[in-house]
Parts: structure tokens; C-alpha cells; sequence
């Protein structure tokens, strides 16, 4: 009988776990779109002059953070031993 209760416990964290992380997932993935929109507006040439070097100075800091943290999730719980004589 022990058993049934662990067995309801853990699936009580996990979805109480997949429930905050669609909440705050949610909530993040607004607040970044959001602020992406932001930055849009800053391509209006007539309000304000860049240059191509910065264009691509900032989409390239955006598309590395962005590749980093999808790899984060996708090597969650794996851990990476590199070890070299």
C-alpha cells in the first residue's frame, strides 16, 4: 500500500512541476516576443540611422543566446564529461 502512495506523490510533483514551467514558460516566451517587438521598431529608418555592422553585431548575440539555451533544453538532465590527457 506504501507503494500506491509514493507512486501518487511523485505524480502529484510532476504535475505540479509541468504546471509552473507552462506557466512561466508562457509567461517568458510573451515578455521576449514582446520585447522583440521593441527592438523592431528600431528598424524605422526614419526615426533612427544603423549600420548593417550592427544589425548583424546584434542578431548575432541574439541567435547565439538563443542557440544556447535551446541546447540547455535539449541536454537537460545530460551531463557532458570531456576529458582529455
Amino acid at each position: 500500500m506504501e507503494n500506491d502512495t509514493t507512486t501518487t506523490v511523485v505524480v502529484k510533483d510532476t504535475a505540479l512541476r509541468a504546471d509552473r514551467f507552462k506557466r512561466l514558460a508562457k509567461k517568458r516566451t510573451v515578455r521576449i516576443l514582446k520585447l522583440l517587438s521593441l527592438l523592431e521598431n528600431c528598424a524605422n529608418k526614419t526615426n533612427y540611422y544603423y549600420s548593417e555592422d550592427q544589425i548583424n553585431k546584434i542578431f548575432t548575440t541574439i541567435e547565439e543566446k538563443l542557440k544556447r539555451t535551446k541546447d540547455h533544453f535539449n541536454n537537460a538532465g545530460k551531463e557532458k564529461i570531456d576529458f582529455e590527457l
